[in-house]
């Protein structure tokens, strides 16, 4: 592992990457943000991956992880859709709780400890809004504030500041993270380009790596269709190092059929395996907005909700069956999330309403087994209007996962996450020792702001290079405000200085601003006592 042994942030101009490469897309958007991103103190290399699955629809978490021990107002508040007592899967030492029936797959990942289940995630103020909820958990905000990147965006931001310039390059030749789906996520958003791209769906990976091209008319259109394909395969920076890594790989263990979740994570286990050095990849599957029908009444151990479970719980068997067959197991951290949870009490339609709070799933080699926290509170008269009390913010799971598993110092968690969440005990973090201070990544692009000193007290000196013509540097809060615009005028070539007087303005983080021409780039600053 190598550590930076100096700070720089940018903000390269916006980009977009070839849209499509043999018949399939691939992603890369611009970005309309107006928060700007602190980078302040030095991440490292790792080749540790992180798998998100994103539930999309707002999972029942009490229909998930059951509280064996209040099955008593458990049933009572979801008669009609509560698990059978008898039916409910045990974990090996621990009784208090357990998994839905059709969860066998994740039941065997807990008592071969590779499981972690994290009871009560949520936040304080909880939207109940599908797309605001979903916006919170990916941009790793408060419900009360809006921020336009998301927190592994700004993760890959400060590895990574001058993406895409200067990228691909030698020790960094590959993407920095790859969702499966039409649309690269708000997750992977930074703070000016998303850092991410996307592979439409698993059909259009397997007609990459096969050289297989989706027929196009016999017409003009067709045969313009074609050329544009042609040119874009030939251009796209990152389509020849996907296919090797796929073709390097030339067997895996079994997946099941019929199962989409399982078709994306086998995707991941390939190019993990053939060489990638992305960092993290993002998969998906909706269907958990269950307001009615989520049982059948004949057993409520089947149905929507059931089927939804199984497809989970088999595909991320499948998948750390695959990662142990390939011997990756160790190298990959899996995390599940739902933008919400649902009700304590079932409605009248066989259903849940939106919730707060829910359990979500860590998994891998190096986690550290067994259930976080405890059971969450159900009152033995639930109304309608009950909600499980969050007991673990969803931040410091971020948290966690960015300081044990990529080994971010924590004091530059403050400056992803933008507050202090404290990290939780459930990774096990001994790789993030032994750090090399050198980070060749870190050497990309070229830095034309920078302040001195920093952190400082009072007041800073900005240094910045211009190429001529108009010069703008504003001072940005971290709620994205322009504070002040210290320069705003046409200016010869040349490196300038310019001092800022922070005045009154309380302490923490704020940014400087250069934008010339098209060229855009942030330097982070620490006002401290």
């Amino acid at each position: 592992m190598r550590r930076r042994d100096f700070l720089r942030n940018t903000l390269p101009a916006a980009a977009l990457l070839p849209a499509v490469v043999d018949g399939y897309s691939v992603k890369a958007f611009h970005a309309n943000s107006p928060l700007l991103q602190a980078l302040m103190n030095p991440p490292v290399e790792t080749d540790h991956v992180l798998v998100i699955i994103q539930l999309s629809g707002g999972n029942d978490g009490l229909n998930m992880v059951i509280p064996v021990a209040d099955y008593s107002n458990y049933y009572n508040a979801r008669s009609n859709v509560a698990i059978a007592e008898n039916k409910i899967l045990r974990l090996n030492g621990y009784d208090k709780t357990g998994l839905h029936p059709a969860m066998t797959g994740l039941q065997t990942l807990y008592n071969k400890e590779q499981l972690n289940i994290v009871q009560a995630v949520g936040y304080p103020t909880p939207n109940f809004s599908h797309f605001r909820a979903t916006d919170i958990w990916m941009s790793g905000s408060a419900s009360d504030e809006v921020i336009n990147t998301g927190w592994t965006g700004r993760y890959l931001n400060t590895e990574y500041p001058n993406y895409p310039d200067g990228y691909p390059n030698a020790t960094m030749p590959d993407p920095l993270a790859i969702q499966i789906g039409s649309i690269t996520s708000l997750t992977l958003q930074g703070p000016s380009i998303n850092m991410g791209m996307s592979i439409t769906n698993p059909t259009s990976f397997y007609n990459l790596i096969d050289n297989v091209i989706d027929p196009a008319p016999d017409t003009p259109m067709g045969h313009e269709l074609t050329y544009i394909r042609t040119i874009a395969n030939q251009t796209n920076k990152f389509a020849t190092r996907i296919v090797e890594a796929a073709r390097a790989v030339p067997q895996q263990a079994a997946y099941p059929a019929d199962n989409y979740l399982a078709a994306q994570l086998k995707i991941v286990a390939r190019l993990i395996k053939g060489g990638l050095k992305t960092r993290i990849y993002m998969v998906g599957m909706g269907g958990f907005d269950n307001h009615s029908s989520q049982v059948e009444a004949s057993d409520t151990s089947t149905g929507t909700h059931a089927n939804l479970l199984k497809t989970l719980s088999d595909g991320i068997k499948a998948f750390m069956d695959d990662c142990t067959f390939l011997q990756i197991q160790d190298r990959v951290l899996g995390m599940t999330f739902s933008e919400f949870g649902r009700r304590i009490k079932s409605n009248s339609s066989m259903g849940t309403d939106h919730g707060a709070a829910a359990p979500l799933f860590l998994f891998g080699g190096q986690v550290i087994p067994g259930v976080t926290g405890n059971n969450p509170t159900i009152p033995g008269g639930a109304s309608v209007q009950d909600n499980i009390p969050f007991q673990y913010d969803f931040r410091s799971i971020y948290a966690s996962i960015l300081e044990k598993w990529f080994c971010i110092p924590p004091a530059t968690l403050q400056t992803i996450l933008f507050r202090n969440f404290q990290s939780l005990p459930v990774i096990n973090d001994k790789d993030c020792t032994g750090v090399n201070p050198e980070n060749p990544n870190q050497n990309a692009g070229t830095e034309l702001i920078s302040n001195y000193p920093n952190p400082f007290t009072q007041s800073t000196t900005i240094r910045y290079t211009t190429r001529g013509g108009h010069t703008l540097i504003q001072i940005i809060d971290m709620l994205g405000r322009v504070l002040r615009t210290p320069v705003d005028r046409e200016i010869a070539l040349g490196t300038y200085t310019v001092s800022w007087d922070s005045g009154t303005l309380p302490t923490g983080v704020y940014y400087a601003r250069l934008q010339n021409g098209s060229t855009q780039q942030v330097r982070a600053m620490l006002k401290v006592r």
